[in-house]
């Protein structure tokens, strides 16, 4: 018994039988030739045959087998087959599936006619002078005999199988007029024998993609030949080589184990795609990626899907097994700032990483620069502190993403005074409508560039960090507003333990000291100063401004009301809290219950709330420690020590004690 029976005169009906061989399916396979058979060199689950059957021999071998199902997978030409086959079936009662390659055919022009039938294009022929390479198969060999000088005239292209030649010479087409090769071939090869015998016409059935049609009549274009094209004799509907395969799955409840790969394709273009990601995608059976990227792999002819969401991506591939290689698009190169990493988490194991070329890479070769000493980053779909970055670094390369991305740097830039800096823009990388400027950012104020663009800025004004906490208090600008003076700043700031990504509140923010140092430690974060003084904010606004540190956002009011509609923090310093403490560290913890807090006090009393409120509070790692500072004043030739308030530094961790 098998399940099903393939009549496979194709490389459709090849590829079906091989994918039923791989999926454990027993099937018979009828081919027409002992060629055919060859071609399929068996496989364990599959039984092969070569007679030539009529529709009653065609019924009693669908009863003998016992199949489920029958697929028709034909040559689009043999029309009577495909007549038989369906007969077969419906006395049979067994379900039919018709198998077709695609319809390539071309509209009307000076370079192609058409005509219904070999006999019609012959009629057509007659009339004409030149060469003719015909490639229609040696079944219709006979059929050129009827145009004048046929012998010399037409180069008949055919299997090379001892059969055929015998035929074709017993009809008058011999030596070079007769071409006895096996496909596929190539539009190159197309090519050569046009030129080779000067041919001025070529005849060929519309065969589709695999059976070489495009390839015959891009080289007839080339050459300058006519292309006669016979239509199909017999209009007629059916399934792809893939949907046949999804409802193979479906009968017979099989699951996907497809192989994936990750492929980056670098900018776009042909040209900037890898041989390896050519030949993953080339391969595969699907491609899957977002818009841009599965427009620029269109002329793969593949199926495709267009999403890159990683979870709607492993439900599809779940719910269609019958693609057993997928080729997902990610741009540039999979590891630089991609949807890879995502799709590692998800679909596991079954994944293979292809690399391409990155944005960075393509770049910085365009503009001629090395970019071993380059920080590289990116503001696509995300907050980046990008001009406290280049305020700091000479070379900073980054991807942008919006149309306003580069006018809104070069303002910010230039509102900070960097105009000695030089920017080189890149938009459109690889494509026919590539853009690279370069210039000062007064030269991109009111830029607006494509949104797939990219940016690198040489500074020769970076300023070197401090490696350590500690901002001299003289770069702020203060007034008469208190603030966090450097020695105590940089003990609480020890104390909270930042990271580079922390989301921190400094509550009570005052000139800002301790808000720009955090803002500058955790840059890939966010920092949030609480202040409820107007002038205090006013001179929050100025030193932000000065340090360029764009992660930093001013909240005008009093806390804990205006913490309520923040993001939950990583990170606290309290700084003041005009006696509401406890309600403070409370909602600290109710939006973070691991929070890291520091709080300085300067009163007794303060110090005194705190260390009561930690003793109902939900904390552990508590510490307290007190820091006096005294600082050394010159009075005439001698040094006298000025000691400076004590200040209590009190730091805890959320969660329970132990």
């Amino acid at each position: 018994m098998y399940k099903v029976i393939v009549f496979a005169g194709t490389t459709e009906g090849r590829e079906i039988a091989e994918f039923l061989d791989r999926k454990g399916i027993s099937a018979h396979i009828c081919v027409a030739t002992e060629y055919g058979e060859q071609l399929l060199q068996g496989g364990q689950n599959l039984e092969i045959s070569h007679e030539r059957l009529n529709a009653e021999e065609m019924e009693l071998l669908i009863k003998e087998k016992k199949c489920e199902m029958v697929i028709d997978a034909t040559h689009p030409y043999a029309a009577e087959v495909t007549i038989n086959i369906k007969k077969a079936c419906e006395a049979a009662e067994v379900s039919y599936i018709r198998v077709l390659r695609e319809n390539q055919e071309n509209q009307n022009s000076g370079d192609c006619l058409y005509a219904d039938s070999v006999e019609d294009a012959v009629a057509l022929l007659e009339h004409t002078k030149g060469n003719i390479l015909a490639t229609t198969g040696s079944k219709e060999a006979a059929k050129y005999t009827a145009l004048t000088d046929y012998e010399s005239r037409v180069f008949l292209r055919v299997l090379s199988l001892p059969d055929v030649v015998k035929q074709c010479k017993e009809l008058g087409f011999q030596g070079k007029n007769l071409i006895c090769m096996q496909g596929p071939f190539s539009k190159e090869l197309n090519i050569a024998m046009l030129r080779q015998w000067d041919c001025k016409y070529l005849v060929t059935k519309m065969s589709g993609a695999t059976g070489g049609f495009q390839e015959k009549i891009d080289a007839a274009r080339i050459c300058g030949c006519i292309s006669v094209i016979i239509g199909r004799p017999l209009k007629e509907s059916g399934l792809s080589v893939n949907e046949c395969k999804r409802i193979l799955c479906q009968k017979f409840s099989l699951k996907s184990q497809a192989e994936i790969s990750l492929v980056g394709i670098g900018m776009g273009s042909a040209e900037t795609r890898t041989a390896e990601a050519s030949r993953a995608i080339r391969e595969s059976d699907l491609l899957i990626g977002a818009r841009r990227m599965i427009d620029s792999c269109r002329e793969f002819g593949k199926d495709c899907y267009v999403e890159y969401d990683s979870q709607k991506i492993a439900q599809y591939l779940a719910e269609h097994p019958e693609y057993e290689k997928v080729a997902v698009l990610l741009s540039g190169d999979p590891g630089f700032n991609s949807g890879a990493k995502k799709l590692l988490d998800v679909l596991g194991n079954q994944v293979k990483v292809i690399s391409g070329i990155s944005s960075a890479s393509y770049f910085m070769s365009r503009i001629q620069k090395s970019w071993d000493d380059v920080l590289i980053t990116s503001a696509h779909g995300k907050h980046t502190n990008l001009v406290s970055l280049i305020k700091r670094n000479k070379k900073v390369f980054s991807i942008l993403g919006t149309r306003n991305g580069i006018q809104n740097l070069a303002q910010e830039m230039a509102a900070l005074g960097l105009n000695r800096a030089q920017l080189y823009t890149g938009e459109c990388l690889s494509y026919p409508d590539e853009k690279i400027r370069k210039g000062a950012p007064e030269d991109f104020l009111n830029y607006e560039a494509d949104p797939l663009s990219v940016v690198y800025v040489e500074n020769p004004d970076a300023q070197k960090e401090y490696v350590t906490h500690g901002i001299p208090d003289t770069e702020f600008l203060r007034e008469k507003v208190p603030m966090t003076k450097e020695e105590v700043r940089t003990v609480s700031l020890s104390k909270l333990h930042l990271e580079e990504d922390s989301v921190c509140y400094d509550v009570g923010a005052g000139t800002g000291s301790v808000s720009i140092e955090m803002a500058s430690r955790a840059w890939n974060g966010k920092v949030y100063a609480i202040e409820k003084k107007a002038l205090a904010v006013e001179l929050l606004k100025k030193n932000r401004e000065k340090f360029a540190v764009e992660n930093l956002e001013i909240i005008e009011g009093t806390a804990p009301e205006a913490l309520e509609n923040l993001e939950p923090p990583t990170h606290a310093f309290i700084g003041g809290s005009s006696g509401k403490m406890e309600t403070i560290l409370r909602l600290l913890l109710e939006k973070n219950p691991s929070v890291r807090i520091v709080i300085n006090c300067i009163a007794l009393e303060t110090v005194s709330e705190t260390l009561q409120c930690l003793k109902t509070l939900p904390v552990k790692e508590e510490e307290i420690l007190q820091i006096s500072v005294s600082k050394g004043k010159s009075v005439g030739n001698y040094h006298m020590m000025m000691g400076e308030n004590p200040i209590y530094i009190i730091s805890c961790t959320g969660g329970a004690g132990g």
